[in-house]
C-alpha cells in the first residue's frame, strides 16, 4: 500500500514537472506611456537563444514555458522583465528613458566618460556587444526611434526595411547626422538600408563627432558601414534610386482639392433648420496625417473637419430599439471660445455579428495606369486587398477589373474561400498606360450588377490615385455617372493612394455622389485598419441616405453653426425628398457632429448684426419658452434595400456641463476638431495654442487599444512648426 503512494506521489510529481515544462503560446501588446504600440521592441527569453520581436501593431508571440522570465528590450526604453505564469497573455508598457541621443556616449573612438552618466553609457556599451553578435540586427536599438521592421505586406517577408518609429520626418531640431558609406544622407534613405546589408555602425557625439565632421554633427552622427561599401560615392539622387526612395515633393503643386469656404454662424430666427447628411469618411485626416509626417505644410482645403473627428471611435452605445443606430448628444463648454458652447451628436450603428451579415458580391476595380507604378500606389494596393481578401468568407465573392487605356476582366467572380486564387491574380497586376476610369467604372458596375445578390451586399471597390478622366467635362460627367450608377442598388468604396498627383476632389465626388465611402491610404497599417480590423463598417451598410435635420430654440440660441459637413449640408426641403442621397452608416460605426453655439444674451465678435425692422419676414416668438429645451433633432434614414425613409424625433435638454466634467468622448472629439480648424486658419476660433489642444486631447484620451489617439497627440505635438 505504502508502495503505491509512493508510486503516485511521484507519478504526481512527474506530471506537475511535465506541465511546467510543457510551451506553449504566450501573446500581448507592447505600448509606450500613451498606450501606442511599439514596433521592433526585442523579446527574449532569460539564458537562452529564443527571442521575438513585436509587429507593426506592437504585437508578439513566443514559445515559453511557466517559469520562463520574458525580457523586454528597446533602447531608448527601460528594459521590463515578467515572469511567465498562469495567463497565456502578457502586455507590456514600456517607460522612455530619460536620456535621448545626445545624451548617450558611445565609444567609437575613445570618447571620454562622464561619471554621472556611467550606466547609460554601460548599458548602451552592453546593447553593441550583443547587437555585434546579431549582424542582421545592427540598427534595431541601437538609437532610441529607430527600428528594424518587415517590409510592406500583410505578411511577414524575408526582406526587411528600416524605419524611425512614428515616421517623425519632422525634421526635430536635435536629428543627428547620417553618414552611410562615408556619403553624407538623410534619415529617410538610412530608414531604407536593409540591416542584413550593414557591416558596422557607430554612434558619436560632442567632440568625436564635431572633430570629424564640423557643426553639422553638433546632435551627434550614425556612421554606417555596408558590406562591400555599396553606396560608397553615390550621389543622393543615386541613393535614393538605389534605395527605392519615392520622391516628396515640397509642395503638393499637382495634387486637387475642393475649396470650399468654412460654415458661418446663423441665427435660429432667419435660419431656423439646419440639414445635413452624415458623413462616415476619414480620408482627410489620414491625408493630413501623411503632409505631417513628411513634413509639409497641410493644404487649407485639404482639411475636412467633420472627416478628422469621424477618424477616431467613441464609447457610444449599441442601440436598443429597432432603428440601426443610437443616438446620443452632449452639450459642454467650447474650448477655443469660453462663452461659447459645443453640441456634440454621436450615432452610434448596430454591430451584427460577421455571421449574420449578409453575402457580399464585390468587385475590386483597380487602376493599373501608368501613374500608378510608384511603391505607395500599385504595390501597396495589392497588399492592401490581400488584406480585405483575408476577411472574405465562402458565400462572398470577388470580381476584378482593371482599367488603363482601356478596362478589362482579370478575374471573374470567384468564391472568397479561394484565396490563393484572388491573391494570385492581384500579384499579377502590372502598371502603364492611360487612364479610362470612365470604361473602368462602367463595367465594374455592369459585373455587380450581373451577379447582384438579393438582400446581399453589392459593392465596387475602386482603388486609385483619382487621376483618371471620364468624358470630355471630366468632373461633371462623372458626377452624372455615378448618379445613374447608384440606382442599381450596388454600394461603393473609394480607396484613395500616392501623393504628388493625387486627386482628392475626385474621389470626393463619387463617394458623395454615390452611396459611397472614402479612404485614403497612406501606408499598410491604414490598409489593415480600415479593410481588416474595421471591415465590417466599412464593406456592410446597416442604414443608408441618413439624414439630420436640427431646429435650435431661439429662446436658449442666440446663433449656431455646424463644424465641418460643409459640402454634405442640405437644403431644408431636401430632408423629406426620398430622392435625394445621403450618407451611409456601416456596422458598428460611429458618426460625430459638433455645433458650435452662442447662447442667448452672450455678447459676440462672430455675431452679424440682425435686422429688426422687417416689414413682411418678422417672426414672433412663441408664447411657450421651451426653457428646458436646447433643440429639436430629427434623423431619416433607408434600410439598405429600401426606397422609404423612416423618421426619429429626439428633444435635446438645455443641460450644459462643464468641460472639464465632460466626457473623454466630448474632450478629445472636441480637440481634433479644433486641431482641424487651426490648420485651416479659421477665423472664427479666438484660441489657437497648440499646448492647449494637446492637453485637452490628453485628457480625453482613454479607449486608445490601436493608439490612434496617442499618435494624433504627437502629430499636433509635431505641428507646432507650423504655427
Amino acid at each position: 500500500m505504502k508502495s503505491l503512494k509512493l508510486i503516485s506521489s511521484a507519478i504526481t510529481m512527474l506530471i506537475c514537472f511535465v506541465t511546467m515544462a510543457q510551451e506553449r503560446t504566450i501573446s500581448g501588446i507592447v505600448s509606450d506611456k500613451y498606450q501606442q504600440p511599439l514596433p521592433g521592441v526585442s523579446i527574449y527569453i532569460q539564458n537562452t537563444k529564443i527571442s521575438a520581436t513585436t509587429d507593426f501593431d506592437g504585437k508578439y508571440s513566443i514559445q515559453a514555458k511557466t517559469g520562463d522570465m520574458l525580457v523586454f528590450s528597446f533602447i531608448g526604453y527601460e528594459t521590463q522583465k515578467q515572469k511567465v505564469q498562469n495567463s497565456n497573455t502578457i502586455n507590456i508598457r514600456l517607460n522612455e528613458y530619460s536620456q535621448t541621443l545626445n545624451e548617450v556616449v558611445v565609444v567609437g573612438y575613445g570618447t571620454s566618460e562622464n561619471t554621472s552618466d556611467y550606466s547609460a553609457r554601460s548599458y548602451e556599451r552592453a546593447e553593441r556587444r550583443k547587437e555585434k553578435r546579431e549582424a542582421s540586427k545592427t540598427l534595431k536599438g541601437k538609437v532610441a526611434g529607430i527600428q528594424v521592421q518587415n517590409s510592406v505586406g500583410y505578411v511577414a517577408s524575408p526582406s526587411s526595411t528600416t524605419v524611425i518609429r512614428g515616421n517623425a520626418t519632422i525634421s526635430p531640431k536635435n536629428e543627428p547626422m547620417y553618414i552611410i558609406d562615408g556619403v553624407p544622407a538623410k534619415a529617410n534613405q538610412m530608414a531604407k538600408i536593409n540591416p542584413n546589408d550593414i557591416k558596422d555602425l557607430k554612434v558619436l557625439k560632442d567632440e568625436a563627432a564635431t572633430s570629424i565632421y564640423g557643426s553639422k554633427a553638433s546632435n551627434g552622427v550614425v556612421v554606417i558601414s555596408t558590406k562591400n561599401e555599396m553606396y560608397k560615392n553615390l550621389s543622393e539622387k543615386e541613393l535614393d534610386k538605389k534605395l527605392n526612395i519615392i520622391p516628396i515633393p515640397t509642395e503638393p503643386t499637382q495634387e486637387d482639392y475642393d475649396s470650399f469656404v468654412e460654415n458661418a454662424f446663423e441665427s435660429p430666427k432667419t435660419a431656423p433648420l439646419s440639414t445635413f447628411s452624415i458623413d462616415v469618411d476619414n480620408a482627410s485626416y489620414t491625408n493630413i496625417r501623411r503632409f505631417l509626417n513628411n513634413g509639409q505644410q497641410v493644404p487649407k482645403d485639404a482639411v475636412r473637419v467633420e472627416e478628422m473627428v469621424n477618424f477616431f471611435k467613441y464609447t457610444y452605445p449599441q442601440p436598443k430599439n429597432e432603428h440601426p443606430f443610437s443616438i446620443n448628444t452632449e452639450v459642454s463648454d467650447s474650448p477655443w471660445n469660453s462663452n461659447n458652447k459645443i453640441l456634440k451628436i454621436g450615432l452610434q450603428g448596430k454591430n451584427i455579428p460577421t455571421n449574420d451579415l449578409p453575402a457580399s458580391n464585390l468587385v475590386f476595380l483597380i487602376d493599373v495606369s501608368g501613374s500608378m507604378g510608384d511603391m505607395n500606389k500599385l504595390p501597396l494596393l495589392k497588399q492592401s486587398m490581400k488584406i480585405l481578401v483575408n476577411e472574405l468568407r465562402a458565400k462572398d465573392k470577388v470580381s476584378i477589373v482593371v482599367y488603363a487605356g482601356a478596362a478589362g476582366m482579370v478575374l471573374p467572380p470567384t468564391s472568397g474561400d479561394e484565396k490563393k486564387t484572388i491573391i494570385d491574380a492581384l500579384e499579377n497586376l502590372q502598371s502603364g498606360g492611360s487612364t479610362a476610369g470612365g470604361a473602368g467604372i462602367e463595367l465594374a458596375y455592369k459585373t455587380a450588377t450581373e451577379n447582384f445578390i438579393k438582400g446581399g451586399n453589392n459593392r465596387v471597390i475602386l482603388a486609385t490615385d483619382g487621376d483618371f478622366n471620364v468624358g470630355s467635362a471630366s468632373n461633371s460627367d462623372m458626377e452624372k455617372l455615378i448618379e445613374d450608377k447608384r440606382k442599381t442598388g450596388v454600394f461603393l468604396t473609394c480607396l484613395g493612394y500616392g501623393m504628388g498627383n493625387y486627386k482628392d476632389s475626385k474621389m470626393e465626388i463619387l463617394a458623395d455622389k454615390g452611396n459611397g465611402n472614402y479612404a485614403y491610404i497612406d501606408n499598410i497599417q491604414e490598409a489593415n485598419r480600415f479593410l481588416g480590423k474595421e471591415f465590417k463598417g466599412s464593406m456592410f451598410a446597416i442604414a443608408k441616405d441618413v439624414k439630420i435635420q436640427i431646429e435650435f430654440n431661439p429662446k436658449q440660441v442666440q446663433a449656431y453653426r455646424l463644424i465641418g459637413y460643409e459640402n454634405r449640408k442640405l437644403r431644408p426641403e431636401d430632408f423629406k425628398n426620398d430622392a435625394i442621397d445621403a450618407g451611409e452608416l456601416g456596422s458598428n460605426h460611429t458618426v460625430t457632429a459638433l455645433y458650435e453655439i452662442i447662447p442667448a444674451g452672450v455678447k459676440s465678435d462672430y455675431l452679424a448684426e440682425q435686422p429688426d425692422d422687417l416689414k413682411y419676414t418678422k417672426t414672433e416668438p412663441s408664447s411657450n419658452n421651451y426653457s428646458n429645451e436646447l433643440a429639436t433633432i430629427k434623423f431619416r434614414y433607408k434600410k439598405p434595400d429600401g426606397d422609404k425613409s423612416i423618421e426619429m424625433v429626439q428633444t435635446i435638454e438645455n443641460k450644459s456641463v462643464a468641460l472639464e466634467k465632460s466626457s473623454d468622448d466630448m474632450k478629445f472629439s472636441s480637440a481634433v476638431a479644433w486641431f482641424g480648424l487651426k490648420l485651416r486658419d479659421s477665423k472664427l476660433i479666438a484660441d489657437k495654442s497648440s499646448e492647449e489642444i494637446v492637453k485637452l486631447a490628453k485628457q480625453g484620451n482613454s479607449n486608445d487599444g490601436e493608439g490612434y489617439k496617442a499618435e494624433f497627440i504627437r502629430l499636433v505635438e509635431g505641428a507646432k512648426q507650423f504655427n
